[in-house]
């Protein structure tokens, strides 16, 4: 089967020809993050306009690296939810527009599902494996069972772990997005320079919290405005990025312990994060736990990774839940009510 998926929660446009779920013939992303950097952080409405003018083309690009022409495709998957729902009616639209021109089926995909199974585009993994989500929007531990069937084990109770990157790079004064930053600095800091709380380390559950660390953050830079402390830069984004990591490893150790899984796969924007690449490693290592992590283009939002579970559910004739309403906030727990009607 050949699947064009598109996607389009936030702020890239793209889209990918992907053949049976597995092989990507094209994956093509057009950023915002320029248009976005001037106001500090993502405009919905800008957004909305900039996937508006981008979506024909990076289709049109998708298909022409693909080597595949339009009539050649089997079936669409679009991002439904969640995300801003501007944005996502701008794929949606797009989807349905070709499925309707071409009389092919079209379906909805959960995002942060789409997430949860990007690595099989780079290998297969044996059900049940243990997920760790973390972007700008998510921090989730998921035990997967298969397609479709998602538990959730943990998930944090305040922002997401993307979310303090960003925040506290706008508290140290660096640009956005400012997680990459961070890590950048990171590297040549010192992650015990600066004393920072681990919240929620032994409460006793799988999971998280970091506005708290973001405060603990906030209150540092104004003690110590101008640099007075005499601590480099470099040192307080090596122990904020220690702090976040930690704690995500810790809870992670935890939730392989009480499910006894031994296969683990982190996924989302954050998982670009080379501390948490290497926190991550050492514990799969330390453990004996088979470890997935994407490649960084497949960790950060693009459409190949849509078609993983979008191939499933056009192969399986799954209804796409709620018709086609943008869903802008789509649990993973409400994934099964699709099952309940097939196409």
């Amino acid at each position: 089967m050949l699947v064009l998926a598109i996607e389009t929660s936030c702020d890239e446009t793209a889209a990918a020809v992907v053949r049976d779920g597995r092989t990507v013939l094209s994956s093509i992303v057009a950023s915002q993050v320029a248009i976005h950097a001037e106001y500090g952080g993502v405009v919905p409405e800008i957004a909305s306009r900039r996937h508006l003018e981008s979506i024909v083309p990076v289709v049109e690009e998708a298909l022409s690296a693909s080597g595949v022409s339009l009539s050649e495709i089997n079936g669409v998957a679009v991002t439904q939810g969640p995300g801003l729902v501007g944005a996502l009616l701008v794929g949606i639209a797009a989807a349905r527009g070709i499925g309707a021109a071409m009389s092919i089926p079209v379906t909805g995909v959960n995002h942060i599902e789409a997430h949860l199974l990007a690595a099989f585009l780079e290998q297969e993994i044996e059900f049940p494996y243990l997920a760790l989500v973390v972007s700008g929007g998510h921090t989730h531990l998921y035990r997967v069972e298969g397609v479709g069937r998602y538990s959730i084990l943990g998930q944090t109770i305040d922002d997401a772990a993307g979310e303090a990157f960003d925040k506290v790079a706008k508290i140290v004064g660096l640009t956005y997005p400012g997680g990459a930053l961070i890590d950048r600095l990171a590297a040549s800091g010192d992650p015990k320079g600066v004393k920072l709380p681990r919240p929620l380390l032994h409460d006793g559950s799988c999971n998280f919290s970091f506005s708290g660390l973001k405060t603990a953050v906030l209150n540092w830079v104004q003690k110590n405005p101008d640099g007075k402390s005499g601590q480099p830069l470099q040192d307080l984004c090596a122990s904020f990025q220690s702090a976040v990591c930690e704690v995500l490893a810790f809870k992670t150790a935890m939730a392989l312990e009480r499910t006894g899984i031994r296969r683990l796969v982190v996924a989302g924007g954050v998982a670009c994060n080379s501390g948490l690449r290497r926190e991550i490693s050492v514990l799969a290592a330390s453990r004996g736990v088979e470890l997935y992590i994407p490649a960084p283009a497949l960790c950060a939002d693009n459409a190949a990774m849509v078609a993983v579970p979008g191939e499933y559910y056009l192969s399986e004739r799954v209804a796409t839940i709620n018709g086609f309403d943008a869903l802008p906030s789509w649990p993973l727990d409400r994934i099964k009510a699709r099952f309940a009607e097939r196409a």
